[in-house]
């Protein structure tokens, strides 16, 4: 008799990356659980983009259709709730949930994504998402010609003052404090007339997460339409970690070209692995996981 609770292979999270390759590995008739809990980082974002097909589309839109049509493979199977905490076995993982539940897999997909830290500035996290973004590509054709700041300090202030001109050469680095940019960077960035503005900042203000401007500790404010600005971050999930898996340098899950991280027979894909936040690549890293995991189970079942 088969256990009803035994996958081939877990999916933890079941967003665009999650689901991409769970369609994959549904088209392969591979037996497959997907954990998720239904809290997306991108909940807020009204319109993505740069996505081939599904351009200007909601992130609700695009993953409610992504949802619809995985449902159809019989073999994939979902469950709403929060994986908490994952053991090594014998024969592969067992994975527990905030229910109480228990399954187990020979594989595990993780494809959770990172958890944003919001910082200490009263209506950045209300903006996030809606006018302070994180990437031109995604979101700069939207506010492109606009009033726009750069949130940042050192090296992400130099490399978003390089790339966001491109999108609007209204632009302004704010740095929260003094600059720890170095001279040839200031140099750099004195020569395409962009001020510098050290001040600290205590609050963004905003109408329903669109900027209006930043309000520094002084009482002056600096009118605005849009902020660039890419706040810390860790892993949304702690059990790949718990697992051994390591991470890189950054905090993303360290993963190979298969996106194998450095414990057999786990692997990862989307935000989690990647500093390339994006729809579509989330989905392609998906894809390519799927197509992997199920490749390796050919292998071993040959």
């Amino acid at each position: 008799m088969k256990d009803e609770n035994n996958f081939e292979v877990i999916i933890i999270g079941g967003s665009y990356a999650g689901l991409s390759a769970a369609m994959a590995l549904g088209r392969a008739l591979r037996n497959v659980l997907i954990i998720d809990g239904g809290n997306p980082c991108n909940k807020k974002t009204p319109h993505s983009h740069n996505f081939i097909t599904q351009d200007g589309k909601t992130p609700k839109v695009i993953a409610t259709l992504a949802k619809e049509q995985v449902e159809k493979y019989e073999t994939i199977k979902f469950y709403s709730g929060v994986a908490t905490n994952g053991l090594k076995t014998k024969y592969g993982f067992e994975i527990s949930t905030n229910s109480g539940d228990v399954f187990t897999t020979h594989k595990l997909i993780f494809a959770t994504g990172i958890l944003d830290i919001m910082p200490d500035i009263h209506g950045f996290a209300e903006c996030w998402g809606i006018s302070v973004i994180h990437c031109p590509y995604c979101h700069g054709y939207e506010v492109k010609g606009q009033k726009t700041g750069i949130l940042a300090n050192g090296y992400f202030a130099y490399h978003y003052a390089q790339l966001i001109r491109n999108w609007t050469k209204e632009l302004t680095i704010f740095t929260d404090g003094k600059s720890t940019l170095t001279k040839e960077q200031t140099d750099k960035i004195a020569k395409h007339n962009i001020p510098i503005i050290e001040k600290e900042i205590t609050h963004l203000n905003h109408t329903n997460g669109h900027i209006i401007s930043i309000g520094f500790k002084d009482n002056s404010i600096f009118d605005l339409n849009a902020v660039y600005s890419r706040p810390d971050f860790e892993q949304h999930c702690k059990i790949p970690e718990w697992l051994g898996c390591e991470l890189t340098e950054q905090g993303h899950l360290k993963v190979d070209m298969f996106q194998k991280t450095s414990v057999t027979n786990i692997y990862a894909c989307g935000d989690n692995t990647s500093p390339m936040r994006s729809v579509a690549n989330a989905v392609s890293n998906g894809n390519l996981v799927g197509a992997v995991v199920n490749n390796i189970i050919t292998e071993e079942e040959f």
